[in-house]
């Protein structure tokens, strides 16, 4: 990987990570969401650091999510760079009424770098991995992730693995970078008495930053556009209560269809 990427995504520890000085009462919910559905996902294309908009679809969902999320008093708001993750957010808030809100940008918040397998087919990168595992195709691998034979992280590795421009990032590096970014909001919900944040990221970073975080087996499962993914500091630890939750989104979309 160039050097350029490497100091991007420098290693600490999840020790380091997790080392949030604050009092034993305090208590912060996390809710991370992923993006709505944008035009390279519509195409079944490779989208990292790459962007596109969202489609009317994609807005049309981050709306609900905005409504379903609107009785919850966030104190933070957080998105990467990226401009799908940017115009998810602007439409949660307008949904929330909060369209003034500010909004406070973390690199370390974009999706997984995937390299030269950017803008790609998704099968491309999928069989490229296959292969990597020893598998026949793309499709058999996911088939055997499903059943429980695969997990996330040799799957991400065989891509990083696979990339003939040897750029893309590791799990480790997304799981570094992601879970360094929990950490700096964390730290400023704990300076500042806040009690509950919303970030907007993509699904496979989050993915990774839960990877070590909890046992339960949905955390190698896809997240669907604009699924929640929960969790609770507390006492100096993080517990995951929450992974692909589109309960927000199905009492948005009830709220909003009904309205006259």
């Amino acid at each position: 990987m160039k050097t350029w990427l490497l100091a991007s995504v420098v290693a600490v520890s999840s020790a380091a990570v997790f080392n949030v000085t604050a009092a034993q009462s305090d208590s912060v919910d996390i809710y991370f969401a992923r993006h709505g559905k944008t035009l390279l996902n519509t195409y079944d294309r490779v989208q990292g650091w790459a962007d596109s908009p969202l489609t009317p679809a994609g807005i049309e969902t981050a709306r609900y999510l905005g409504a379903g999320l609107k009785g919850i008093p966030f104190d933070s708001f957080y998105t990467s760079d990226a401009g799908r993750q940017r115009e998810t957010m602007q439409v949660i808030l307008k949904e929330m009424g909060k369209s003034d809100a500010k909004v406070t940008e973390l690199t370390d918040l974009r999706e997984m770098f995937f390299g030269g397998f950017e803008g790609r087919a998704n099968a491309e990168m999928a069989d490229a991995a296959a292969k990597k595992l020893g598998l026949a195709s793309g499709a058999e691998m996911f088939k055997q992730m499903g059943e429980g034979k695969i997990s996330l992280i040799p799957m991400v590795d065989a891509i990083t693995q696979s990339d003939d421009k040897q750029e893309a990032e590791s799990a480790l590096q997304v799981k570094t970078r992601m879970q360094r970014a929990l950490h700096t909001m964390v730290q400023n919900a704990v300076k500042n008495g806040d009690k509950n944040i919303l970030a907007v990221s993509s699904g496979l970073s989050m993915q990774m930053m839960i990877s070590d975080m909890t046992d339960n087996p949905n955390k190698n499962k896809p997240l669907t556009n604009a699924a929640v993914v929960k969790m609770t500091y507390k006492d100096g630890k993080y517990t995951v209560t929450d992974i692909g939750d589109m309960t927000y989104v199905a009492k948005g979309r009830a709220l909003l269809n009904k309205a006259p």
